[in-house]
């Protein structure tokens, strides 16, 4: 089952978003307020889907990524 874990403090890109709309498709997602990834997380959207780093230039991009995964 695909597992996705997003980092509060990278909402600031448009992550939120991303969050909700795989939440309304019935994806396993997690919120948490730090992943200890603060680099990636001040440059731009990121996720973790199945513990595997995906960055992307935009949170629509980072959605299409993830969507790719399912």
């Amino acid at each position: 089952m695909l597992e996705v874990k997003f980092c509060e403090n990278n909402f600031q890109f448009g992550t939120e978003d991303v969050v909700n709309k795989l939440k309304d498709e019935g994806v396993n997602v997690e919120v948490e307020s730090c992943l200890g990834y603060c680099g990636d997380c001040a440059v731009g959207p990121f996720a973790f889907v199945n513990d595997e780093l995906i960055q992307a230039e935009t949170a629509e991009e980072l959605y299409d990524t993830i969507q790719d995964q399912i």
